[in-house]
C-alpha cells in the first residue's frame, strides 16, 4: 500500500502541499497539462527551488490578476464537476472545497451553499486544492498521515477586517484533529492548508510504519526563527503488519447519551488512529438497556483515546485490557473498469491464495456519479480484478 506522512514542520498551506508533491516526483509538465482541463480560469504557474537554511525545497506560486469577483461554493463546485478532470480527482476536490464551505458557513452562521468565498474562492486557491487532488491520483497514494499541525498566533487581516490566528475558518476545519500551540506569532496553517490534510488525512500523530522511497519539501513564504518553514511529506509502503500485534482493548458501558452523538464520536477514534471502533447492545443494572462502546488501538494511544471517549461521552470510567491479533498481508491496488478506477483490498491468505473486495466508499462515489446499481460497479470491479 503506497501511502504518504506529513511531517508539518512549518505548517501547511495550499501552496506548501503542492510544492512538496512536485518535489516528490508530480511532474510539473503533467500538472499544467492537468489544470488545463478545468475552464475559465487565468493564472500562470511559478515553480522553482528555495533554500531553508540546509534544506533545499521547492517553492509554487499560482499568479493571477490583482482583482477577481469572489465566486460561490456553487459556482466553484460547478467549475469543477464541468472539467475534463478525472473522475476521482474532481471528487476528491469538490471533498476538500466542501469542507471549506461548511466551516466558512458555521464561522458566519449561514449554511454553506450561502457562502461567497473571498480569499479561499479566488483562482489561486481553486489552483491549490485541485492540484493537490490532481498530485495524490497522479502519483498513486493510497492513504495520507499526518503529524500534529503546529498552530502560530497573533492577527491577520482579512477582508472580513482584522482576525485572530488561528483564523477562525482554520480552527473550524481542526476540529477533532491533534494540534500544537507554537509561539510563533504567525499564521502557519492557512484555510485551504487545513482543509486538503483534514479532507485527505487519515490518521494524525505519530508516523505509521513504513519503508520510505522518496521525500519532498515544500517551502512557506514566512521566515521563522526556530524551524524551517516546510511541509514535508514522505512517500513509502506501508509495512506488512506482524503475524502478531499487541493491542489494547478500551471499553465502557454507556447507558445514558443520544446515540447521535456515536457518529461524530467514531469520526474523532478514528482519526486518532484507533484501529476499529464498534458498539454492542448490552443488559446493564437495574435491568436498563445500556451500549457497550470498545475500541482497539496501539497501547501508545491509551490517553489520548480515554481523553476523546471522556469528553464526547457521558461515562465516568473506562476499562481496557492487552490482547494480540493475527493479522493477514493486504495491500490496496486500482482497478481500471468501464466505470472508472475502484479501489480493491487484496488480502493473502496464509495458503497464499488471494481475495479480494472493492472499497465501498470507491464503489458507492462511482456508483452515484454514473447513475448505475451499486451492485454493477461491485462486480465489474472485481470481474476485472480477476481477469
Amino acid at each position: 500500500m503506497k501511502i504518504v506522512y506529513g511531517d508539518l514542520v512549518g505548517g501547511a498551506s495550499g501552496d506548501m502541499f503542492v510544492a512538496a508533491l512536485l518535489d516528490l516526483g508530480l511532474p510539473l509538465a503533467a500538472l499544467k497539462s492537468e489544470l488545463k482541463k478545468i475552464p475559465g480560469l487565468k493564472y500562470r504557474l511559478e515553480a522553482g527551488s528555495k533554500k531553508l537554511g540546509a534544506i533545499r525545497a521547492m517553492r509554487f506560486r499560482v499568479v493571477t490578476a490583482k482583482k477577481e469577483p469572489e465566486r460561490s461554493w456553487t459556482e466553484i463546485r460547478r467549475i469543477i464537476q464541468q472539467s475534463a478532470l478525472e473522475s476521482e480527482t474532481k471528487q476528491r476536490a469538490i471533498d476538500i472545497f466542501a469542507r471549506l464551505a461548511d466551516a466558512e458557513g458555521k464561522v458566519h452562521g449561514v449554511s454553506p451553499e450561502r457562502i461567497h468565498f473571498h480569499e479561499v474562492g479566488a483562482t489561486d486557491s481553486i489552483v491549490d486544492i485541485v492540484s493537490a487532488a490532481i498530485g495524490a491520483y497522479h502519483l498513486h497514494i493510497d492513504a495520507f498521515h499526518f503529524s500534529r499541525i503546529p498552530l502560530g498566533r497573533g492577527v491577520t487581516r482579512s477582508r472580513h477586517g482584522p482576525l485572530p490566528l488561528p483564523a477562525p475558518a482554520t480552527l473550524e476545519l481542526l476540529k477533532g484533529l491533534p494540534v500544537e500551540w507554537t509561539d510563533l506569532p504567525a499564521e502557519t496553517v492557512t484555510p485551504t492548508g487545513a482543509a486538503i490534510i483534514a479532507s485527505l488525512g487519515k490518521t494524525f500523530g505519530a508516523a505509521p510504519q513504513m519503508t520510505v522511497e522518496q521525500i519532498g519539501y515544500g517551502a512557506g513564504e514566512k521566515e521563522f526563527p526556530d524551524r524551517p518553514n516546510v511541509l514535508r511529506l514522505i512517500l513509502g509502503r506501508e509495512e506488512a503488519a506482524s503475524e502478531h500485534d499487541d493491542m489494547l482493548v478500551i471499553e465502557t458501558n454507556i447507558d445514558d447519551m443520544s446515540p447521535e452523538f456515536y457518529d461524530y464520536l467514531f469520526e474523532r477514534l478514528f482519526a486518532a488512529g484507533a484501529r476499529d471502533v464498534f458498539l454492542t447492545a448490552v443488559q446493564m443494572k437495574k435491568n436498563r438497556p445500556g451500549t457497550l462502546l470498545t475500541v482497539l488501538a496501539e497501547p501508545a494511544l491509551r490517553e489520548k483515546i480515554a481523553e476523546i471517549v471522556f469528553s464526547e461521552t457521558s461515562t465516568v470510567g473506562l476499562r481496557y485490557h492487552p490482547v494480540q491479533r493475527d493479522v493477514l498481508k493486504r495491500e490496496v491496488v486500482r482497478v481500471k473498469t468501464k466505470y472508472g478506477n475502484v479501489k480493491v483490498k487484496v488480502v493473502e491468505q496464509p495458503d497464499g491464495r488471494r481475495r479480494a473486495a472493492p472499497e465501498y466508499e470507491d464503489v458507492k462515489r462511482i456508483a452515484a456519479l454514473k447513475k448505475v446499481p451499486l451492485k454493477a460497479v461491485y462486480d465489474e470491479a472485481l470481474k476485472d480484478f480477476t481477469s
